[in-house]
């Protein structure tokens, strides 16, 4: 592709994963993803990029191809182009691919960028009554007036719609029908919907060079799957409100799947054995933007969310995006294995995402109204984006780029959304699942009785080790103590030290003190009662004494510590300390 890639100075631009290769804000191309295609279109090798312009939405609408950067080929199309896709349509050689190009109620074939076929939608039934009454009208029975007020009634009784002629008439002022009618009335009515939506389906084989079906969504609510050589109608599909969107999978001579977005803000999913959907995807806002991604649907909606779905309409994950959803592509980069699904945002962004994580952002000068990611020229990762003031860019995927699969957004893990292998349902699993339903009140029973058991085992423990002071905590609410004793040393001189803390949330405790009680014949300690200082809730107090063994047999006893408060007789916290035996004495 001849293009000139210029690097940006800044630092967060050298780190970009893309290429600059060509901004042309003046390009004048204002179109939609859904009216952009790449396309090998001379078998040369190098594809061109072919885009349905609307122009100004009432004139000027073509159909251009660019070649690199420039502009080389243009043809006028007579209406607004709803969709464009390139496909194979024999297998001639050369394998060219030919261009379809849906406006209104045709689809025009044009093959070396020459006009070729001009397909046309078949017409809808007419209502019988509006039949009967523009004859009247034919036949001067009935006066203008008369010809609206009936039409009017058909139009809110009926169940099949009116014609565009009925419609139009119905808008127009009473001095414009007489002439209306005079213009109208010997021309026979037809009722003709309109192409809505239009991709392609592979016919009998999944290679890339395989020839292709056209698939075509409508206003009335069918589907249809168009030959690619006689271009007759294969196959029709009906669905309960209008597509807007499709995505099509498969072969349709082995088995295909074809996911619609319709107006009404549902998902559907037509598969090759019926005639009407299979599965039906139910969003709380309509879908802007529709791709698949392997297996699964990605959607993105009116209400600034991303959705992730399974064939069968079971949600996956949910993203929420910083602005409203303007386009939406698939990046599917065949030599490295990677797809992943871009995002054009409102805010002149483009968020690329491999499933809910988002790996890479792209900032542009405008709001992005078309993406179209694939081999472009000779270059295999090129990024086509058009903008909402007409201008075209072209980035090109650095060889060096990798992205991460982590998010880079905060969130829950990525090992959150992995799905558990939750094993089968075994014999055994089905035995006890059958027992607890025929003995679901004897075990409730039982689990019961174990439960006060071991209450009562709890209880029982708690009261023993109150009574024998193995759990040095003070009893008392508005006193609320703690005391851990520590003893150091191989004798005969011991050291032992308190650990006392005031476990009350914001009152100080004050006038307390430290009392020993133990036999005078086997220890001596210097100090048997210490007053204690302020003790400041939460804060750990030590206080250190010795104690001296005075016996030889190497025997040893317990040490009893209260901690008192002055005026008051019955101690705070009673603790037991077990002294250890004395070497020291034992080895002389």
């Amino acid at each position: 592709m001849a293009t000139t890639v210029s690097e940006t100075k800044d630092s967060g631009e050298a780190n970009s994963k893309w290429l600059d290769a060509h901004y042309d804000p003046v390009a004048n191309l204002y179109t939609f993803a859904s009216c952009i295609a790449l396309a090998d279109l001379h078998g040369d090798g190098e594809n061109k990029l072919v885009v349905g312009d609307l122009g100004t939405g009432a004139s000027n609408m073509k159909l251009k191809v660019y070649k690199g950067t420039s502009l080389v080929s243009e043809n006028m199309l007579l209406d607004l182009p709803t969709g464009l896709v390139s496909f194979l349509m024999d297998q001639h050689e050369p394998r060219t691919p030919a261009i379809a190009v849906a406006s209104g109620p045709f689809i025009y074939i044009y093959k070396n960028l020459r006009p070729y076929f001009k397909f046309t939608l078949p017409s809808l039934e007419v209502n019988p009554l509006e039949q009967e009454v523009w004859t009247q009208a034919k036949e001067d029975m009935i006066d203008p007036t008369s010809l609206k007020e009936m039409l009017e009634g058909i139009r809110e009784t009926a169940e099949i719609p009116l014609s565009v002629r009925s419609l139009k008439f119905l808008m127009l002022e009473r001095q414009a029908m007489e002439n209306f009618v005079s213009i109208h009335k010997q021309q026979p009515i037809r009722r003709q919907t309109v192409i809505t939506c239009i991709s392609t389906l592979k016919k009998n084989m999944a290679e890339e060079d395989a020839v292709s079906c056209l698939v075509i969504g409508t206003e009335s609510g069918d589907v249809y799957v168009l030959d690619p050589e006689a271009f007759t109608i294969l196959s029709k599909m009906s669905l309960p409100s209008v597509p807007t969107l499709m995505d099509v999978t498969g072969q349709f001579d082995v088995e295909f799947r074809i996911t619609v977005a319709c107006r009404n803000g549902n998902i559907y999913v037509l598969r090759r054995d019926s005639s009407r959907p299979r599965y039906c995807i139910e969003l709380t806002s309509h879908p802007v933007g529709l791709v698949r991604i392997g297996k699964n649907v990605v959607v993105g909606t009116a209400d600034e969310t991303l959705l992730g779905y399974t064939q069968k309409g079971k949600k996956l994950w949910t993203v929420n995006l910083p602005a409203p959803v303007v386009t939406m592509a698939t990046m599917d980069h065949h030599t490295r294995g990677f797809q992943a699904v871009l995002v054009g945002l409102a805010n002149c962004q483009v968020q690329l995402y491999r499933d809910k994580n988002l790996v890479s952002t792209i900032k542009t000068p405008d709001v992005v109204t078309s993406i179209c990611f694939g081999r472009y020229g000779r270059e295999d990762g090129t990024l086509i984006m058009t903008t909402k003031g007409g201008g075209l860019i072209v980035k090109i995927l650095k060889r060096t780029a990798v992205f991460d699969d982590r998010d880079t957004v905060p969130g829950p893990p990525l090992a959150q959304s992995v799905r558990l292998n939750v094993p089968k349902k075994t014999k055994l699993y089905v035995d006890q699942t059958l027992r607890e339903r025929e003995n679901g009140v004897a075990m409730h029973r039982a689990f019961q009785m174990d439960l006060i058991r071991l209450r009562l085992t709890a209880a029982r423990a708690y009261a023993k080790a109150l009574e024998c002071s193995l759990t040095p905590v003070s009893a008392s609410l508005t006193e609320p103590l703690k005391m851990n004793a520590v003893v150091q040393g191989l004798g005969p001189t011991f050291k032992l030290t308190l650990y006392i803390q005031n476990t009350a949330a914001c009152k100080p405790a004050m006038g307390l003190a430290v009392c020993f009680l133990y036999d005078q014949t086997l220890y001596s300690m210097k100090t048997t009662f210490f007053k204690i200082p302020l003790l400041v809730p939460g804060l750990n107090y030590p206080f250190e004494t010795f104690v001296e063994c005075l016996s030889d047999r190497g025997i040893s006893d317990i040490i009893k510590v209260f901690i008192l408060r002055e005026g008051i007789s019955a101690p705070l916290l009673t603790a037991h300390i077990n002294m250890p035996v004395s070497e020291g004495l034992a080895l002389s």
